[in-house]
């Protein structure tokens, strides 16, 4: 979704609400950072391409 932009503190913002959610702003802060990193491990994920023949598994086996 390339020109979108997504504020990640608005975000917090928003689901906090959303969530009925008391976020202290002393923690604030430090969850929006956590999001960043999260987001940025996201977009890792994402960005990596899979070939078109590959299946997603239905079960999970380590």
């Amino acid at each position: 979704m390339e020109g979108l932009s997504f504020n990640v503190g608005e975000y917090v913002d928003q689901m906090a609400l959303l969530l009925d959610l008391q976020l202290k702003n002393e923690y604030r802060d430090g969850v929006v950072a956590n999001f960043e990193r999260i987001r940025a491990i996201a977009n890792l994920v994402n960005e990596f391409p899979l070939a078109e023949e590959i299946e997603a598994a239905p079960i999970f086996e380590p």
